[in-house]
C-alpha cells in the first residue's frame, strides 16, 4: 500500500501567513472602495437636493423656503410631507451618517457627532407639523440662501435673497454634509477641538466634519456637485459679505499652529 501524503506543519504556516498577507493587503483596499461608494451615494443625494431646491426657485420667482418667523430656523417644516420624511424621502441621509440622534422610541444619543443623524424632530413649530414620521438627515441647507425678510441693512449685505441671483454659484454653496439642517457660516470661526464632537453653536463646526476622509460632500448653487476639503470650507462664498480671504485661509494669513490638532495634518487652502 502506497503512504499517504498531507500537509507539514511548515506549509500550513507558509500557506497561513499568504493569507494574512492578503488580507493586509485586501482589506484597507476594501475599505476605500467601501468608503468610495458612500461618498458617490453622498453627492447623488445632495444633487439630488439640489434639483430639488432649483426646482421649487424656479416655480417660487427665484426663491427658496423663508424659515419660520422669528427665528427662520426651520425651514424643512416648509416643505411638503413626502420630502420632509425621513422614511419617504431617504435622500436625506449621508451614507455614512444614518444612525439617528433621537430614535422612534425616543433614546438619545449622549453626543452628536460627525457619523450620527440630526433628528428626529417630530414637535409641531410655529403652526407647521413636522410631518407623518418627523423630519430627521444628515445634510444642511446653507441658511444664507433662504428667502426670510430682509428688513436690515445688515441682512441685506449677508443674505442672497434669491437662488436665481447668486453671482459665481459655482462657489457657493447650497446643501453639504452636516450636523444640523441649517448653517449659518462665518469667516472668524475656528473648527470644533475635537474631530468627534458635537458642535457647540450654528456656526462652522456644524459642517466642517470628517465625515469623508477630509471631506464632506456638497452641492454648489450652479447645481454641481463635488467633494470639498475641510479647510477648504473658509474660500467658499457662503454669503454675499462672506470674506474667502479671512482668518481661516492661506491668504488670510493662517498658520498650521492654529489649527486643531486633528485638521492640522489636512490640506490647506
Amino acid at each position: 500500500m502506497r503512504e499517504k501524503k498531507g500537509f507539514t506543519l511548515i506549509e500550513l504556516l507558509v500557506v497561513i501567513a499568504i493569507i494574512a498577507l492578503l488580507m493586509s493587503i485586501l482589506v484597507p483596499a476594501l475599505a476605500k472602495v467601501r468608503e468610495q461608494a458612500r461618498t458617490v451615494g453622498c453627492l447623488g443625494h445632495l444633487r439630488q437636493w439640489g434639483l430639488t431646491c432649483t426646482m421649487y426657485a424656479e416655480s417660487n420667482s427665484g426663491k427658496l423656503w423663508s424659515g419660520i418667523a422669528p427665528d427662520y430656523w426651520y425651514w424643512p417644516y416648509q416643505l411638503p410631507d413626502n420630502l420632509k420624511d425621513w422614511k419617504v424621502n431617504k435622500t436625506w441621509f449621508c451614507p455614512t451618517a444614518t444612525k439617528l440622534q433621537v430614535d422612534e422610541g425616543g433614546v438619545t444619543t449622549p453626543l452628536l457627532n460627525i457619523f450620527n443623524a440630526w433628528g428626529i424632530y417630530t414637535n409641531a413649530y410655529q403652526g407647521y407639523t413636522a410631518g407623518p414620521h418627523g423630519i430627521a438627515g444628515s445634510y444642511g441647507l446653507n441658511s444664507y440662501l433662504l428667502s426670510r425678510p430682509l428688513t436690515t441693512d445688515g441682512q441685506r449685505s449677508a443674505f442672497w435673497g434669491t437662488l436665481t441671483n447668486v453671482t459665481a454659484a459655482n462657489t457657493v454653496p447650497l446643501f453639504l454634509d452636516s450636523l444640523r439642517f441649517d448653517l449659518w457660516p462665518q469667516e472668524t470661526t475656528a473648527p470644533a477641538q475635537d474631530e468627534y464632537a458635537a458642535w457647540t453653536n450654528e456656526d462652522m463646526a456644524r459642517c466642517c466634519i470628517n465625515r469623508h476622509t477630509g471631506y464632506v460632500g456638497c452641492a454648489f448653487a450652479d447645481g454641481s456637485g463635488r467633494k470639498v476639503a475641510l479647510k477648504e470650507l473658509w474660500t467658499l462664498k457662503w454669503s454675499k459679505s462672506f470674506n474667502t480671504r479671512g482668518r481661516w485661509t492661506l491668504a488670510g494669513g493662517v498658520q498650521a499652529g492654529d489649527w486643531p490638532d486633528w485638521i492640522r495634518p489636512m490640506r490647506d487652502f
